[in-house]
C-alpha cells in the first residue's frame, strides 16, 4: 500500500458496529476499519432502530440501546430511528435516511463504505446519490439471505444494483449478488481476515490446565452466538449420540443468545451435565485460549457468509467440523476439516467421531488460514480507492 498517496475520508454507515446492548457485535468490520485507519480518515454513523416499549412491538430479544454509547475507538455517532417490528420494516430505509442525510454531509467524505444492506446500505447508497459520493456496500451474509419478504428483498436488491460497487466476503455471496443482477465488474470478494497476534499455535496443556480441563479429555468446541440457526439442535443431538461410545468426549459451548436454556435442559434430560461446559461470552484472547485447549471446533450453521471463528480455529492449528453452506466451502478442505450437510445430526456426529479419531498435521491447517485484517483493510482501500477515482 503507497503511505504517500492523500488519506481519504471515509464515513462508514453500519448497524453492524458494537452498541451499549451487544460490545461484540461487528468484529469483522472492527478489524477492518482499525487497519484501514493506517491510510484512511475513518468516521461511523451507526443507525439503531428505537422500537416502543410494548415487548409485543419489538422483535424477539431486543435490548434497547443507549446512543450516547461511546466505546469505540473511531470518531462515531449512534442516532436511533423509531421502528416497529415487521409492520415498519417497508419504510426503515427512508426513515433511517431522513436521520442520516445531515450526518453524512457534515463528514464530507470522499467515500461512503457501508456493512449490512438494509436499511443501512439502501440509506447510505440513497444519501450518497443525493450528495454525489460514491457508495461502497459489503455484504456479510445474513443481510443478503435471510430477507425474506418481497418488499425487503426488492429493497436489498436496489441497494446492490446501484451502489457504486459491492464487496462481499465469499465467492458464493458474489455469486449471490451476481444473481441480484450486478455488474460482474463492480462485485468484488474480499475473504475475512484473522488476527495473527491472537490467534495462533500454542501449548495446548498449558490451555488445558488454565482451564482445568483433563488432558484425556476429548474437547468439542462451539464459539458463537447461541441461536438455533447457528446448528446447536443439531449439535446437541450429535453429541448425545457421540457421548454414548467416546467417555472422554466434552462439549464446551463459548457464546451467549436465547438458546442457552435450551441447550442445558437438552444436556440435562440425557443426564450429561458433567460433560458441558457452559463458558458464557468470553475475549477474543479467552477465546484463543480455548481454541488452544480444543480437539476440534464444530460450527453446524444453517447459512454463513464468511465465518471468523472457523478462521480463528484454522490459524490456531485446529481442524473444523462444519457444515457445508456459504463460504465455509471456501475455508475447510479435507486438510484442515470436515464438511457435512446442514440439519443432519447424524452426519454431524459421525464427522465430529472421525476428527477426534484423526491424527491432524497442526502446521498444514495453519497453512490453510493465511490471511490478515491488513491485508483485508488493504483490500478495501483499493476498491473505495477505485470508485472516488471514477466518481
Amino acid at each position: 500500500m503507497n503511505d504517500d498517496a492523500p488519506r481519504m475520508r471515509i464515513t462508514v454507515v453500519t448497524s453492524y458496529f458494537p452498541t451499549s446492548a451487544r460490545s461484540y457485535n461487528g468484529t469483522s468490520a472492527v478489524q477492518t476499519l482499525r487497519q484501514l485507519a493506517r491510510h484512511a480518515d475513518i468516521q461511523v454513523i451507526c443507525p439503531r432502530p428505537v422500537y416502543p416499549r410494548a415487548k409485543w412491538l419489538s422483535p424477539p430479544g431486543f435490548e434497547p440501546d443507549d446512543l450516547t454509547y461511546r466505546a469505540s475507538e473511531f470518531h462515531t455517532t449512534y442516532f436511533g430511528y423509531p421502528a416497529i417490528a415487521i409492520l415498519t420494516r417497508p419504510f426503515n430505509g427512508l426513515t433511517c435516511l431522513a436521520k442520516l442525510m445531515p450526518l453524512v454531509r457534515s463528514s464530507r467524505p470522499d467515500v461512503i463504505l457501508n456493512y449490512w444492506l438494509y436499511p443501512d446500505g439502501y440509506s447510505a447508497v440513497r444519501a450518497g446519490r443525493r450528495l454525489n459520493v460514491p457508495v461502497v456496500v459489503g455484504v456479510i451474509g445474513s443481510d443478503l439471505r435471510t430477507r425474506n419478504d418481497p418488499i425487503t428483498k426488492y429493497l436489498v436488491r436496489r441497494t446492490v444494483l446501484t451502489a457504486d460497487a459491492v464487496i462481499t466476503v465469499s465467492e458464493d455471496l458474489r455469486r449471490l449478488v451476481l444473481i441480484q443482477g450486478a455488474s460482474p465488474g463492480k462485485v468484488v470478494t474480499i475473504l475475512n481476515g484473522c488476527d495473527r497476534e491472537v490467534f495462533h499455535p500454542g501449548d495446548r496443556a498449558e490451555a488445558r490446565r488454565a482451564f482445568k480441563v483433563a488432558e484425556s479429555d476429548e474437547v468439542i468446541l462451539y464459539a458463537g452466538s447461541l441461536i438455533e440457526s447457528k446448528g446447536l439442535p443439531e449439535l446437541m443431538a450429535a453429541f448425545i449420540q457421540l457421548a454414548g461410545t467416546r467417555a472422554a468426549a466434552r462439549l464446551v459451548i463459548v457464546g451467549k443468545g436465547h438458546y442457552a436454556p435450551a441447550i442445558e435442559k437438552q444436556i440435562a434430560a440425557a443426564g450429561l451435565e458433567h460433560r458441558l461446559l457452559m463458558a458464557g461470552y468470553q475475549s477474543s484472547a479467552a477465546v484463543s485460549q480455548w481454541m488452544r485447549a480444543a480437539d476440534v471446533l464444530c460450527l453446524p450453521s444453517y447459512s454463513e457468509g464468511c465465518p471468523n471463528v472457523v478462521l480463528e480455529a484454522l490459524a490456531s492449528g485446529r481442524p473444523v467440523v462444519a457444515t457445508r453452506v456459504g463460504g465455509i466451502p471456501e475455508l475447510v478442505n479435507p486438510a484442515c476439516g470436515l464438511l457435512v450437510p446442514p440439519r443432519d445430526a447424524v452426519s454431524l456426529r459421525t464427522a465430529l467421531d472421525r476428527a477426534l479419531s484423526t491424527r491432524w498435521d497442526t502446521e498444514l491447517i495453519v497453512r490453510n488460514s493465511t490471511r490478515d485484517w491488513g491485508q483485508v483493510a488493504d483490500e478495501t482501500l483499493a476498491v473505495c480507492r477505485r470508485v472516488a477515482g471514477r466518481s
